[in-house]
């Protein structure tokens, strides 16, 4: 069964423009690649977790800083991997020079090499405009950019 993630997409105006945070995955496969890699902060949810509060403990977990307001919902995509997002704006600011990621993961590295190297789950976050955004965000979650857009009565 694939896997359900919730996660915030935090999102500003600037002037008439709208702009969201993304982050970018962390780890060596990950490290050279830019356009279709970054993604909404998300995560699984715990059993018998909601939605709401996965995504808020995800958001803080990846960026080190408690989301507060009231989350709006963006509804589900489903990726390419089969996994599921469950997705909720919330309008706010984030200063990304304060992002420090406590989720770790560890990987074989190099591969057969028979070292552990641990890896931050995020290694950046980043503000960019929507269009930024569309080149920037993997695939399976670029409908989530449309739903902003259309919520926020943007464009």
């Amino acid at each position: 069964m694939a896997s359900i993630s919730a996660g915030i997409l935090m999102y500003q105006l600037r002037g008439r423009e709208l702009h969201v945070l993304l982050v970018h995955p962390g780890g060596p496969f990950w490290r050279r690649r830019d356009l279709g890699a970054w993604s909404l902060p998300k995560g699984e949810r715990g059993p018998g977790e909601a939605s709401e509060a996965a995504a808020r403990r995800e958001f803080e977990e990846e960026l080190g800083s408690v989301p507060s307001g009231p989350l709006l919902p963006l509804g589900s995509v489903r990726q390419r991997g089969g996994k599921t997002v469950e997705a909720f704006a919330l309008e706010g600011d984030f200063d990304v020079a304060t992002h420090r990621c406590a989720s770790r993961f560890e990987l074989e590295w190099p591969p057969r090499s028979g070292r552990r190297e641990t890896f931050p789950e995020i290694d950046r976050a980043a503000w960019f405009s929507l269009s930024e955004a569309r080149a920037k965000l993997l695939p399976g979650q670029r409908p989530l950019l449309d739903r902003l857009e259309a919520l926020c009565g943007a464009g």
